[in-house]
């Protein structure tokens, strides 16, 4: 350590209070040094788009004083001389739970207590305690020493800190992380409102699911706006009238992934809010979306491990996506910086803080300027928290935050102070920056040449060299600038000993006295030449990315099967192919179909293209109607939540692009699914009727348009689960489920008349959003698909619907349904049903094949569904079983999976037959459509084709290839010294009704 840096250390030492504190009692003699600093001769970067060379910057009592080119020092600062280094302004992290009690996890099992129903808060709170508005960070922060020395020693100085506990968060604090009482180290005790889709620390039945969350908090905001209208003089709610206090806060939500980022921008342009995100920096992954969402983004830069891919076996099983991600992931934020996407980036979600600079220097490599990567980390945060005036930039009259670096902090600049407040923390000695590199050893009147190399000094390699092959037996230690260093005086006898003892100068050069082999005292010195570009083994294989690298291409969706290109509609021309119309033309011999801008335009024989019409032959072919698929659960990442009315979640709110289920459902012929909520509970959510476009990104772009909405009702064992851990939630029985129909009706019905009656004076009803869906029910504008097995409950179900005058759309499942068909005829019910299904629980033990054709004798309209994965990429199939078992005309068979769940899903003026007008969405087959030797050549939704056989076998090889280039580099980065981690396959959850697969 030199002489300024003790002096310095001993000045302060004495003590360092930066503001008087005149609320508290002074017990002695008060302090009033105004630690007075100028920092000269260096590089000083004011703002990301400003910087002085050679300037000094002033600091006093804890604020900027000023910054000059001059390098004058004004009387009575203390001058520290930084020539050759460089100050920014100190890092803000928006996104902490810095100084936050530990977030205890709610467990989903902790409703089986009969009490956890309702909200285990005795105080006058919300009614569910994953509702946490009047949590206020500043009341619950104390600082941490050990993590605030993290930060201070990766660049960072403030932080926007808030418990991370539920839906509704409350609000945070601006901290720094200096030492000292809360109060000297809170900036602002309310800067923010934060949100999640999480459960926290709620124990809760209720909800369990993202879809659960999402309506958790639309019922919220609509609680709120009713309380602030004249709710709250019914009755008092503390944390409603927190939630809206905090509406004027800055918004910030909490997102796990880019998905959860489009369910909350739904959110917030229902309620006109603007959200930052919290991104996972998957980003770049749908950079469109994103981009139109026109919000800014907090990034955080945990980018993962490469895979241990030596066992082939293991590269095998290695996620594609997961290794497209490890390659890609570095490239997030320059193609945010592209976009123009405003963000800034965080520390959080990071394994190892100690990563963060090595990964910023990573992203910068990969095309992030040095700008925008700067501004990430100052400007952009505290514009996010209304700070400009106080933090980001290193400004008069701004609070001396300000980091000290070796050099170029996006280069290779290491973070040698931290100052915050005025006050200064040490991260690294000055003098331990630039120790490695080659010397000139001069011991007495003998010349050597000392070779340093390693990252740190405890773990660095001093080398004498006597020739290029040729080195003395060396040993050193370097501590706080102090050197001993011992070595052979020649190659032979390497007990004879030299040894030298020193310090460093600022430059980097040693000098001191030592005894040579016969104890004689020497003068010594070691003066320091040109660094080496590469310091050591270890370091080489750090970034394993750069700009020279081959990089792979982003692929839609992000999945195995994924392509670089999004498929595009096109006028498409099928020639010669046997059409089955589905309508009454029947089917049509070597017929040409005509798909113009997503529509059928022409059905005929030997019809025109022009040059720009893809023309297909379907000579010996078949073509029909998509498939459509009346019950899956494919392309969600939940299927059930579990409150015993759940008719306020919706399935559109966790709709998975990306899942392969959609691209193998494509080459079985499926065109479009009804993606139903599970049978956990009587009445299920809101389900989404999708169509299969693979390679869109954006959840909403699959959903139907104009689809009219349909909601899941749930029969049986399932719905009673009398045997479950949950084992006192209502309803116990099968007559419990008829009274919690009974019940919710007439509450819907109250409920819908009150707000119809409304005539504007005074306080409006209550919006609720779990009766309003069966208010539009009982109004014919929502349709029921009920999951049903056994005669009784459905005739019980149909008579509820009779007694509140409307009809059950659909029974799904329905395996005893052949007993009451008559019965569903009258009533007007359809039917969905598997073909062959039985003895798999005790509902189905008096199932039989021949169900879907007695059902359809009677006039019902019949389809056949999936409920899984698997059977679903073989409905053709599945509908041919009806023509095996009960004899059922091939055409009819056909339309229980293309033309009658249209019907049952009131889409048939759009999909389900060919004929002129309707949508393009068509299979060519390979052979007759219920052969079990036909295959799906080409399967098209709107005019664009998503699956082909030819394009299957092209995927099929650039994945083999990017795999192989991927595990390729993986090895590579491995063999250079990257850490790698165990390949564990994932779990590929099919969803079926009764699963609980939870969030």
């Amino acid at each position: 350590m030199n002489k300024l840096s003790l002096f310095i250390c001993a000045f302060m030492a004495i003590g360092n209070v930066l503001f008087a504190q005149e609320t508290f009692t002074i017990n002695g003699v008060r302090d009033d040094r105004s630690n007075f600093y100028a920092f000269t001769h260096a590089t000083v970067h004011i703002s990301p788009t400003k910087t002085l060379n050679n300037a000094s910057i002033v600091i006093k009592n804890g604020k900027i004083q000023s910054v000059n080119s001059s390098n004058d020092i004004p009387k009575g600062a203390a001058e520290i001389n930084v020539e050759g280094k460089h100050i920014y302004a100190s890092f803000i992290d928006a996104n902490s739970s810095y100084g936050m009690p530990e977030v205890k996890k709610g467990s989903f099992w902790s409703f089986s207590k009969p009490e956890s129903i309702g909200s285990q808060n005795p105080k006058a709170y919300n009614a569910n305690d994953a509702i946490n508005a009047n949590t206020n960070a500043a009341d619950l922060f104390k600082s941490k020493e050990s993590d605030a020395k993290t930060m201070r020693s990766i660049g960072f100085g403030t932080a926007v800190t808030f418990l991370p506990d539920g839906v509704a968060r409350g609000t945070s604090a601006l901290v720094t992380f200096g030492k000292g009482k809360a109060n000297e180290l809170m900036l602002d005790s309310k800067v923010g409102a934060h949100y999640a889709f999480s459960k926290g620390s709620s124990q809760q039945m209720y909800p369990v699911s993202t879809m659960g969350y999402v309506a958790l908090l639309r019922q919220t905001y609509y609680d709120a706006q009713w309380y602030a209208a004249g709710g709250h003089e019914q009755f008092t709610d503390l944390t409603l009238e927190a939630f809206n206090t905090n509406q004027n806060l800055p918004q910030f939500f909490f997102a796990q992934d880019r998905f959860d980022i489009e369910r909350a921008a739904k959110v917030a342009n229902e309620f006109n809010k603007t959200y930052i995100y919290l991104g996972n920096g998957d980003e770049y992954q749908d950079i469109v979306s994103i981009k139109n969402l026109g919000s800014a983004i907090i990034v955080p830069v945990n980018y993962p491990q490469a895979l241990d891919v030596k066992d082939p076996i293991d590269a095998m099983n290695a996620s594609f996506a997961d290794m497209k991600h490890w390659e890609l992931a570095p490239t997030n934020l320059s193609v945010l910086s592209k976009a123009e996407v405003e963000f800034s980036i965080t520390t959080s979600k990071l394994k190892k803080k100690g990563d963060f600079l090595k990964n910023i220097r990573l992203a910068v490599k990969q095309g992030l300027s040095e700008e925008d990567a700067l501004a990430a980390l100052t400007t952009v945060p505290a514009k996010f928290v209304n700070a400009s005036d106080r933090l980001g930039t290193l400004e008069s009259g701004k609070i001396a935050n300000l980091i000290i670096t070796s050099d170029n902090i996006f280069e290779k600049g290491d973070i040698l102070e931290n100052w915050i407040r005025g006050k200064r923390f040490v991260v690294k000695s000055w003098n331990q920056d630039d120790f490695r590199g080659d010397y000139t050893l001069q011991v007495a009147n003998k010349e050597y040449q000392l070779e340093v190399t390693g990252d740190t000094p405890q773990s660095a390699k001093w080398k004498i060299n006597i020739n290029d092959s040729t080195a003395l037996d060396t040993k050193a230690k370097l501590h706080d600038g102090m050197l001993t260093l011992s070595f052979a005086a020649d190659t032979s006898k390497s007990t004879h000993q030299i040894r030298l003892s020193g310090w460093a100068d600022q430059k980097g050069n040693f000098s001191g006295e030592g005894k040579d082999i016969a104890g004689n005292w020497l003068k010594w010195s070691a003066i320091k030449g040109t660094k080496p570009e590469e310091t050591s083994e270890k370091t080489k294989g750090k970034d394993t990315n750069s700009t020279t690298d081959a990089i792979g291409s982003v692929i839609y969706p992000f999945n195995a099967y994924g392509s670089d290109q999004v498929p595009t509609q096109e006028t498409i021309l099928i020639t010669n192919a046997t059409v089955w119309t589905n309508e009454n033309e029947g089917i049509l011999k070597d017929t040409d179909v005509l798909i113009k801008d997503g529509k059928i335009a022409q059905i005929g024989k030997r019809l025109k293209a022009n040059k720009k019409t893809k023309v297909i032959d379907g000579t010996g072919k078949h073509l029909t109607a998509g498939i459509i698929d009346e019950h899956s659960h494919i392309a969600l990442f939940s299927v059930n939540d579990v409150a015993v009315m759940s008719s306020m979640v919706r399935m559109e709110d966790v709709i998975n692009p990306n899942d392969v289920n959609i691209y193998r459902q494509l080459a079985g012929g499926v065109t479009s699914a009804q993606l139903l909520h599970g049978s956990a509970n009587p009445v299920g959510g809101q389900s989404a009727i999708i169509k299969l476009r693979w390679g869109k990104t954006n959840p909403n772009d699959m959903l139907f348009e104009g689809a009219e909405p349909f909601i899941k009702f749930a029969l049986g064992e399932n719905v009673k689960r009398s045997s479950w851990p949950m084992s006192h939630r209502f309803p116990q029985s099968r007559m419990g489920v008829e009274a919690v129909y009974i019940d919710g009706f007439s509450r819907a019905k109250a409920y819908d008349q009150a707000q119809k009656s409304f005539d504007g004076d005074g306080l409006a009803p209550r919006k609720d959003l779990q009766l309003e869906a069966l208010a539009q029910i009982v109004n014919s504008e929502r349709f029921i698909s009920c999951h049903s097995y056994v005669q009784s409950e459905i005739n019980m179900l149909m008579h509820v619907a009779d007694q509140f005058d409307f009809n059950v759309n659909t029974f799904t499942h329905i395996l005893e349904g052949y007993k009451v068909a008559d019965k569903m005829a009258a009533h007007g019910a359809g039917a969905s049903t598997f073909s062959d299904w039985w003895a798999y629980k005790f509902e189905v033990y008096e199932a039989i094949p021949h169900n879907a054709a007695l059902i359809a004798s009677q006039g019902v309209t019949v389809a056949i569904n999936s409920d899984d994965a698997e059977m679903a990429r073989r409905l053709n199939q599945e509908a041919a079983k009806s023509v095996k078992y009960a004899g059922m005309p091939e055409e009819d068979a056909l339309k229980m999976v293309t033309l009658n769940p249209a019907k049952l899903l009131h889409i048939d003026d759009q999909v389900g037959s060919i004929k002129v007008g309707k949508s393009g969405d068509v299979v060519l087959w390979t052979d007759h459509p219920l052969s079990i030797y036909a295959k799906a050549e080409y399967t098209m939704i709107d005019g664009t084709i998503y699956y082909s056989m030819k394009k299957d076998e092209q995927l099929r090889k650039a994945m083999k290839a990017e795999r192989a280039r991927l595990v390729s580099k993986m090895q590579e980065a491995e063999k250079n010294g990257a850490s790698v981690k165990e390949v564990a396959p994932k779990a590929n959850h099919l969803l079926h009704c009764d699963h609980l697969h939870l969030d």
